[in-house]
């Protein structure tokens, strides 16, 4: 191989790894407040009764 391909291998190889890891150390980096940075999920939708004895069951 050329020395001109050597060195777009090793520019994309590294430029590749470096993405690599800065994406690991964003996600593995302990965040100050992880209330506030963690996403959750809420089972409840807005069209869902707040209690079992309000379901209609007369079907």
């Amino acid at each position: 191989m050329t020395t001109g391909g050597w060195l777009i291998m090793l520019g994309s190889v590294g430029s590749v790894t470096l993405l690599f890891a800065c994406c690991v150390i964003k996600v593995m980096k302990d965040p100050f407040n992880p209330e506030e940075t963690l996403h959750g999920f809420d089972p409840d939708t807005p069209d869902m009764p707040d209690e079992e004895e309000d379901l209609d069951r007369s079907l």
